[in-house]
C-alpha cells in the first residue's frame, strides 16, 4: 500500500470485523472492474465490504454481495448497488487463490478498499479460515487485556 501521507491515498471501506472472525493467513492486493459511476460513488465512500466474500468461478475471481452506493446524478446510466464485480488478478495469483480455497475451511474475504498512489480503487483480499467461538473468546480476551495493562501503564507513570 502507498504512504498515508500521500494525498491520493484513501481508504473507502474496511471490513474491521474478518479480522476478528477469522484468522488471516495471507493477503492479496487486487484490482477491481467498475464502472464510472461506481466509481464516483466510491469517491463519496459510500460503500460496505463487511457482508461480502470473493470467490473462483469459471476461471476468473469475483466479487459477490459487495455494496457500492447508487450515484444520484448519473440517472439511467447508474449501476445494480449489489452487483457482482470482476477482480482482477494474475493467473499465477489465481490458481493459488483456487488452491487455497479447495482447502478445508478456507475462504477468500475482503478486508480493505481503497484508492492507491495513482486514483485507482484496489481492494485486499485474505485468504482466510473460520474461527470457531473459542477462538473468538480467546482474542476478545486477549485484546481486553491488552487495553486493560495500557491503562494500568498509563496510571503508574
Amino acid at each position: 500500500m502507498a504512504q498515508k501521507s500521500d494525498p491520493n491515498y484513501k481508504i473507502i471501506a474496511e471490513n474491521r470485523r474478518a479480522r476478528f472472525d477469522y484468522f488471516i493467513e495471507s493477503d492479496i492486493e487486487v484490482g477491481i472492474v467498475l464502472t464510472g459511476s461506481e466509481v464516483k460513488s466510491l469517491r463519496t465512500g459510500q460503500s460496505n465490504i463487511a457482508d461480502s466474500y470473493a470467490s473462483v468461478e469459471g476461471g476468473e475471481l469475483w466479487l459477490i454481495n459487495s455494496y457500492i452506493a447508487a450515484y444520484k446524478e448519473a440517472g439511467v446510466f447508474g449501476h445494480e448497488e449489489r452487483r457482482r464485480r470482476k477482480l482482477l488478478v494474475s493467473k499465477r495469483e489465481l490458481s493459488r487463490l483456487w488452491q487455497a480455497v479447495g482447502r478445508e475451511g478456507m475462504t477468500l474475504v475482503p478486508l480493505v478498499m481503497y484508492f492507491n498512489h495513482k486514483g485507482r480503487v484496489k481492494l485486499k483480499i485474505g485468504v482466510a479460515k473460520g474461527k470457531k467461538v473459542a477462538d473468538k473468546r480467546a482474542t476478545e480476551a486477549k485484546r481486553d487485556w491488552n487495553r486493560q495493562k495500557q491503562r494500568l501503564l498509563k496510571q503508574g507513570s
